[in-house]
């Protein structure tokens, strides 16, 4: 008896082991909610029990596939109209219902930190078009950033679509939505976006290691990575490090609240040093100090603006923040990119002084507040000013926590982990916002950039997949006179990477930020990738989407008359400044500013400094200060040299 209970036992256990193994299952793609792409041959997969049969009912039409010996299977759908909704059912040892399917065009939206930026984070200018962004028909699916160095992987660990709305939207990527919202302006169907971005991150982790033989640095590397103990073992000691760093620097705050409460107002500052705010450390007696300093200032508020909702900004704090108004905590932001937006409830201020107090921690580097940031108290109708003087105190002093390394940036991992996993998934085309992490290696970059677009398109199985990408931005203080620059040679590679068939560049050099690598006007970036879409992908050659692109020069005397292909009405400068933006060089290779004029659709460049004039350059600097060359639709004139030395 208990042998027969025992063999019962087994067979009931074999039979749920095998039911769910026969269990169909599908990719994280496949869900409620997706966008398929329109007019081409679709595909719908997952993975079932070897050799299950399925059944799939989708938009009137039966489907009978059958698993393979590995239990794979794959449906190809015919080519689909644009329009929704439709269901999806899928029937075999259990049933799958997918809700919600929307027929459109389908984009990947990949990059780094640019790329990542949501709409939240830079809701400041677009309050209104957030506010108006109900559209079912937009669509975003956030791939997980997760790295992997053994293989790739063939599904997501997470994810799911969300439509466009007030609430939704704020998460979405800022250029994407953009760039969606401008192609379903034009062409009044579903647009879905797959998001798969991760901050500074180099273009190889974005790679195949087959492709990256080609890269030796990198190619090299992927030995080691692909040991799981190598990467443990460094994360095991870097976690470490910073548990025992910030361990230590808790104990020694001086400022803390269990020794004397800095956070108080009635904390006695009269021994504290003063500095002005916006600044960096290193403009005061701390240098480049690295622990904790606490910052104070006195404010007076108004019987009107007191006991009323407001909203504390503090641009960008280039440490780790925690921020306090009379006392009682408001916020605190981790990274120095993001900008410091505290909402002050109704009982925050109160009618005559009010103290904020603001605790940085810098780990490493130079910290402070940014320069040219938004500083400042916004009530309703009133506005405090937050620059000036501020009191400020040393909390405790450690040395510097060594920088903990960015796996998530190395040689193929986000390859395996966030693109490999979409293979089958069907693409209109690729929006691409990278660069500013291999502008160390910017003449590279004219190789890597195009290896990347053949690699994706040969795992697209689409040879012509459209690519279209974000030409570096301006950034990073001005320079007085001609200069060399990294940022100038990587938007050269970027340039040169039109050679590679069905691209497109959206040039950003009048929209980026001196002082942030992030800069927020992230509608102009995808509506000016959008703009290529139309013209490139949707066959619309009324749309302008270029600026004027340069051809060739010539010489003639003391000038250099530079010709272009003006996709527009004309040329025009724009801008002001302290130049034209415009440098030119003769033998000696010196480049000095120049005068630049618009002539019968060319352009004429001279100096009297330059006799015998050789070369041209414009642009040419990491934030070129000066007039740009626009058409007269408005679109720049990508930085170019006619020298190549």
């Amino acid at each position: 008896m208990k042998q027969l209970k025992k063999y019962i036992f087994l067979v009931v256990s074999l039979l749920i082991t095998t039911t769910a193994l026969s269990q169909v299952r599908l990719p994280k793609l496949i869900s409620n909610g997706m966008v398929l792409q329109r007019d081409t041959k679709v595909r719908v997969w997952g993975w079932a029990a070897p050799k299950e049969k399925i059944e799939i009912f989708f938009m009137l039409k039966k489907y009978k596939i059958t698993a393979n010996d590995i239990g794979e299977w794959e449906l190809k759908l015919p080519p689909l109209k644009a329009g929704g909704p439709h269901i999806m059912k899928i029937q075999a040892s259990n049933s799958i219902e997918i809700n919600d399917i929307l027929i459109g065009e389908v984009w990947l939206c990949s990059g780094q930190s640019n790329m990542a930026l949501t709409v939240g984070q830079v809701s400041d200018l677009y309050e209104e078009d957030i506010a108006n962004s109900e559209n079912k028909f937009i669509r975003s699916f956030q791939v997980p950033r997760e790295y992997d160095f053994i293989a790739a992987r063939t599904d997501l660990n997470g994810g799911s679509w969300k439509e466009s709305n007030p609430k939704n939207v704020v998460q979405f990527s800022a250029t994407a939505y953009f760039f969606a919202k401008k192609i379903y302006e034009k062409l009044k169907i579903p647009v879905g976006l797959i998001h798969s971005s991760w901050g500074g991150t180099f273009a190889e982790a974005w790679m195949i290691e087959e492709t990256l033989q080609s890269f030796p640095e990198s190619f090299n590397e992927i030995k080691l990575l692909k040991d799981p103990h190598y990467i443990q073992s460094i994360q095991i000691k870097e976690q470490e490090l910073e548990k025992n760093w910030y361990s230590t620097l808790l104990l020694n705050d001086e400022g803390g609240t269990d020794k004397n409460n800095w956070t108080s107002n009635s904390t006695i500052t009269t021994d504290w040093e003063e500095t002005t705010i916006p600044g960096l450390w290193n403009a005061t007696p701390l240098n480049k100090i690295n622990g904790v300093v606490w910052f104070k200032k006195e404010i007076k508020v108004s019987k009107k603006m007191a006991n009323l909702e407001s909203t504390l900004r503090l641009g960008t704090i280039i440490g780790a923040d925690s921020t306090y108004v009379n006392g009682r905590f408001v916020g605190n932001t981790d990274d120095q990119y993001t900008p410091r937006k505290y909402k002050l409830p109704a009982n925050s201020l109160v009618e005559g002084k009010n103290t904020i107090t603001v605790r940085v921690v810098s780990n490493r580097g130079n910290a402070g507040f940014a320069l040219g940031m938004s500083y400042k108290i916004l009530g309703n109708e009133e506005t405090i000013a937050l620059t000036g003087i501020w009191k400020y105190k040393l909390g405790a002093k450690l040395e510097a926590l060594p920088k903990p390394t960015s796996f998530q940036g190395k040689p193929t991992g986000l390859y395996n982990a966030m693109i490999e996993p979409l293979k089958k998934y069907t693409f209109k085309g690729v929006i691409w916002y990278q660069g500013e992490a291999n502008a160390k290696r910017p003449v590279e970059y004219s190789k890597i950039l195009p290896a990347l677009i053949y690699n994706w398109r040969a795992l697209f199985n689409v040879q012509t997949m459209p690519f279209l990408y974000v030409q570096l931005p301006n950034y990073m203080a001005p320079k007085e006179i001609p200069s060399e620059s990294n940022w100038a040679l990587l938007r050269e590679s970027q340039l040169k990477t039109l050679s590679v068939s069905n691209t497109g560049m959206a040039t950003t050099i009048d929209i980026g930020e001196w002082n942030d690598i992030h800069p927020q006007k992230k509608k102009e970036v995808g509506t000016r990738l959008a703009l290529l879409a139309e013209n490139m992908v949707y066959g619309d050659k009324n749309t302008t989407c270029y600026g004027p692109k340069f051809e060739s020069m010539q010489i003639e005397n003391d000038k250099i008359i530079l010709s272009f292909s003006t996709f527009g009405s004309g040329m025009q400068f724009k801008g002001g400044g302290m130049h034209t933006n415009f440098a030119i060089a003769g033998e000696d290779k010196k480049f000095v500013w120049a005068e630049a004029k618009i002539e019968n659709g060319k352009i004429t460049v001279w100096s009297k400094e330059i006799p015998c004039p050789v070369a041209v350059r414009y642009a040419w600097a990491d934030n070129p200060d000066g007039e740009k060359l626009y058409n007269t639709e408005g679109l720049p004139a990508s930085p170019f040299r006619t020298d190549s030395w």
